[in-house]
């Protein structure tokens, strides 16, 4: 009996390193194998997907091209030009003309409700320019100023009175800029609209207006909208590269964000999970590092995979990539921390917001669990004979 119990046994644990080697996805685990991750760019359902085997060129481009990311070079820089008046504005006209014969006299202005100060100066009350663009000045009739700068109105203003006022001088003063603003948003101290000026408003000073960033400076990043292109720095680099403190341009959205990135981390590691990390960046040592590095049960250091939708430029492909994503091409990045060399690759290369890293069971793991399987069903057997309940 006991020797038909043990060639049972024999058998099954030799038909379970059969299936082993041959079935190797019946045996639990966390993820795919490590060769299963390598062949996915050949495998047809996946076709399309880059593997890139990582080394220090590779990681020092990407973090070049990271570090390249500005708002100075994404957006085009504002002109400083002079402000246009549009509907909604609030503007001010002063006339004055030369004495003695002059239009604008007292008994001229008697039941319009306007009074001169008998010197010449003629103070018009503010008005607000409508939808037509147009403003109304006595004498001159309606003003068209939408689109105009202030210069232009004057000049346009002076030569309707021309013939009319005696040498007329007109100056136009912008009472109330409602029209070119920039609007900030998000975690500032005032959400607000921010007034366009005619030497330009820079990002740091619509900030500082808007009473500064309520969280604190490391965990928070400026989105800029303009146009329908949005970008996003963190604020601290922005400190440290005055050249990313851009002036801004009427009608740009500048929101300030709290929003923690974080990669997600999965196989055979410390701690499976989503970890936040600052918005000026980690690299790949550090994020192994906040999830507790490795398993040394179970993990393949040959197999630690980063997985992100990369821009089809970021890296000089060897074919041109076939499958794009919203313009990204998905791509695995694989690092053989076998090597030594590895460490300072992974020292250079950028964690970004929304990563995967995935670090794959070593082979022996596989072969521990049907080794296991196979003890959990025999031990029963050595435990009853060595009680006598078997023979």
């Amino acid at each position: 009996m006991l020797s038909t119990i043990r060639q049972i046994c024999f058998v099954f644990a030799a038909s379970s390193l059969t299936l082993l080697s041959g079935c190797a996805h019946f045996v639990p685990a966390a993820g795919p194998r490590t060769a299963s991750v390598i062949d996915a760019p050949q495998t047809a359902s996946l076709r399309g997907i880059e593997l890139v085997d990582v080394n220090y060129g590779i990681a020092t481009a990407l973090k070049k091209e990271s570090e390249a990311r500005r708002f100075s070079s994404f957006f085009n820089q504002a002109a400083l030009n002079d402000y246009h008046v549009g509907p909604g504005d609030v503007l001010q006209v002063f006339i004055w003309e030369a004495p003695p014969a002059m239009l604008f006299t007292p008994q001229a202005l008697s039941g319009s409700g306007l009074s001169s100060s008998g010197t010449g100066t003629l103070t018009l009350p503010e008005q607000i320019v409508g939808n037509s663009g147009t403003v109304v000045v006595p004498f001159a009739g309606k003003i068209a100023v939408d689109g105009k700068t202030l210069s232009e109105i004057e000049s346009d203003i002076t030569s309707r009175l021309r013939g009319k006022a005696n040498h007329p001088q007109i100056i136009v003063r912008l009472v109330r800029n409602n029209t070119q603003n920039v609007t900030i948003v998000g975690n500032v101290q005032h959400s607000m609209e921010v007034p366009m000026t005619p030497g330009g408003v820079k990002l740091l000073r619509v900030i500082a207006l808007a009473g500064g960033v309520t969280k604190p400076v490391e965990k928070t990043t400026i989105q800029i909208s303009r146009d329908g292109r949005t970008m996003t720095l963190p604020l601290e680099a922005i400190l440290r590269n005055p050249q990313d403190n851009i002036a801004l341009q009427s009608g740009d959205v500048v929101t300030a964000l709290y929003q923690p990135l974080s990669f997600t981390a999965l196989g055979a590691i410390g701690r499976n999970g989503e970890v936040d990390f600052e918005a000026n960046g980690i690299n790949l040592a550090q994020a192994l590092a906040r999830i507790g590095g490795l398993d040394d049960n179970r993990s393949n250091p040959a197999g630690v995979f980063l997985f992100r939708m990369v821009p089809a430029d970021a890296l000089p492909w060897p074919q041109k990539p076939t499958t794009l994503i919203d313009g990204k091409v998905p791509t695995i990045f694989q690092f053989n921390l076998r090597d030594p060399a590895t460490f300072f690759v992974a020292q250079a290369f950028p964690v970004e917001n929304r990563d995967l890293i995935y670090v794959s069971d070593a082979p022996a793991t596989d072969l521990q669990k049907v080794l296991n399987v196979v003890g959990s069903i025999v031990y029963p057997f050595q435990t009853l004979q060595s009680f006598g309940v078997i023979k």
